[in-house]
């Protein structure tokens, strides 16, 4: 069996694994040194509801961060940014307005490979610590988190976030917004959010219009019905 095939068959297993994680929400993870696939317990003290952690990834991109940012600030909603490298590269520009606003920037690799798993263990290595530098060297702010690309996660991918002191994200909440779907089917899934979920959307790789429309309105309700956003 070829290293993409074997790749493939992983990625299908950590999707049933999220799907698991997703239905134990506030219960320990399923695997001891897996990724994170909700908020952990006790970051508010032991008695408080965990908040919701929303994460935007492969940007950033000139012409939807800013509009993305513009609405996360309208709705005082602070999220996680899971940066490309060779993006981060062309605009750091953008890398330090998401510091400014208050906003933390995570590691996605420096060129997005697929099926990140089947990639050499030197070459996993080396595409997490090439947006490390990028990341530090424009904004002296070392990213402390790492999610791989489609969550293409395997004992190699885990292990070179781990030796690079990273902690591993999933996620648990999936709107597939980097399908372009109808606005109003982003807006559900993002409004299923609950508490401790980690949800997943995409500020580049794509035009991210509907993402950016949909986040307008599910922010809005989800603010008013009393909902706790946190970085991760």
């Amino acid at each position: 069996m070829s290293d993409p095939v074997r790749a493939h068959i992983a990625q299908a297993a950590w999707s049933l694994v999220r799907r698991a994680e997703s239905w134990r929400t506030g219960r320990r993870p399923l695997l001891a040194h897996g990724p994170l696939f909700g908020v952990p317990a006790g970051a508010r003290g032991p008695d408080a509801p965990r908040p919701v952690a929303l994460t935007v990834d492969d940007g950033p991109d000139p012409r939807w961060t800013p509009r993305l940012l513009d609405v996360l600030d309208a709705h005082g909603v602070r999220a996680t940014f899971f940066v490309v490298g060779e993006r981060a590269a062309r605009h750091p520009d953008l890398l330090r307005r998401i510091l400014a606003a208050g906003h933390t920037i995570g590691n996605h690799t420096h060129s997005h490979p697929q099926p990140f798993a089947a990639l050499p263990p030197a070459l996993i290595r080396e595409e997490i610590r090439r947006t490390q530098r990028v990341v530090a060297d424009e904004t002296g702010f070392t990213p402390a988190l790492f999610r791989a690309p489609a969550g293409g996660w395997s004992r190699t991918v885990l292990g070179a976030a781990r030796e690079q002191e990273l902690t591993s994200v999933d996620w648990s909440v999936d709107p597939k917004d980097w399908r372009s779907p109808p606005v109003a089917r982003i807006v559900r899934t993002v409004l299923s959010a609950r508490r401790g979920d980690i949800v997943l959307c995409h500020d580049g790789g794509g035009d991210r219009s509907r993402t950016v429309a949909a986040l307008d309105t599910a922010l809005g309700r989800l603010r008013r019905d009393g909902t706790v956003f946190t970085v991760l």
